[in-house]
């Protein structure tokens, strides 16, 4: 995913001891807009809810993430899939006229 100047795939190791330093730099320039602490596997979470809560199927996160197996998202997200099956509930009333 990343890459030197020169093309040569960087260690995820290194972008991921970088990731507070540039939170940190970004904090002090910003400070009315602060970033959390926050690591670059969280990026990964962000990912994968983000694509759950538009509506992608799960099967297909899953795929996008590499698990060999869906039941793993299933269980690492279940409850951004709970709050979207409420969402789909809520739609379906409306839909209905409740």
């Amino acid at each position: 995913m990343f890459t030197t100047g020169w093309g040569e795939p960087v260690h995820p190791d290194t972008v991921s001891s970088l990731f507070p330093i540039v939170i940190k730099r970004y904090n002090e320039v910003h400070p009315n807009a602060r970033l959390p602490h926050a690591r670059l596997h969280d990026l990964r979470h962000i990912h994968a809810t983000t694509l759950l809560l538009a509506g992608v199927p799960v099967h297909v996160v899953a795929a996008h993430l590499g698990h060999a197996d869906p039941s793993i998202a299933l269980r690492v997200y279940a409850h951004v899939i709970r709050a979207a099956e409420a969402s789909a509930a809520d739609v379906f009333a409306q839909a209905i006229g409740e």
